[in-house]
């Protein structure tokens, strides 16, 4: 049986895929390879980063080093991504590797030791590492996705709306659940706009 742990995380995760997807969601495909400067990463840039990291990181996670010697680091951040489809596979890719590992580990694994670069991490140490790394990025590609996107829709509480998010929240009684509980769901497909329902980010 999967810990309390496991499924918060995979929430987590599940969260900020669906940040990432919304905003790609929202923008024309000319803005996704935009770069500010040639030091700077595009969107693609920073979803090729993700995918590599996340299958190296990923596959055989328990038995082999996380950063395998087949992984191009360096190649993830070239422009050489040609079209959303080929980055939208990537993205796929990237996140498929990340989420059926997580849903095979058991609570049992979380002590394990895992090696990144021959550094040893608990599995779970391991987790947290890439719960903090992924979203630092999707945070840089929702900043860029904001800056790009020809009519933006809020992933948060849009403003001039806290106080009545915040009294719809407070008029329900206290109880325990994921704060995903409201939105991750299969039957809220994103729409064009990149919209499914409400955000707490």
């Amino acid at each position: 049986m999967q810990s309390d742990y496991l499924q918060s995380a995979i929430r987590q995760f599940e969260y900020y895929k669906l940040l990432g997807e919304k905003t790609l969601a929202q923008l024309p495909d000319d803005a996704l390879f935009w770069q500010y400067n040639a030091e700077s990463n595009s969107i693609a840039i920073l979803v090729k980063h993700l995918w590599g990291n996340m299958l190296s990181r990923w596959t055989d996670f328990l038995t082999t080093d996380g950063e395998k010697s087949w992984r191009d680091r360096e190649g993830e951040f070239a422009t050489d991504i040609q079209s959303r489809a080929e980055l939208l596979q990537k993205w796929d890719e990237g996140w498929r590797a990340l989420l059926n590992t997580l849903q095979s580990l058991r609570e049992e694994d979380l002590s394990k030791t895992i090696y990144i670069r021959n550094q040893g991490h608990t599995v779970l140490e391991a987790i947290n590492r890439q719960l903090a790394h992924y979203p630092y990025h999707i945070g840089q590609l929702v900043f860029l996705g904001k800056m790009l996107a020809q009519n933006w829709t809020s992933l948060s509480i849009p403003r001039g709306e806290s106080g009545q998010y915040n009294a719809q929240k407070f008029a329900q009684p206290k109880r325990k659940e994921h704060f995903t509980d409201g939105y991750l769901k299969s039957d809220q497909p994103i729409d064009q706009n990149g919209s499914t329902t409400e955000s707490t980010l």
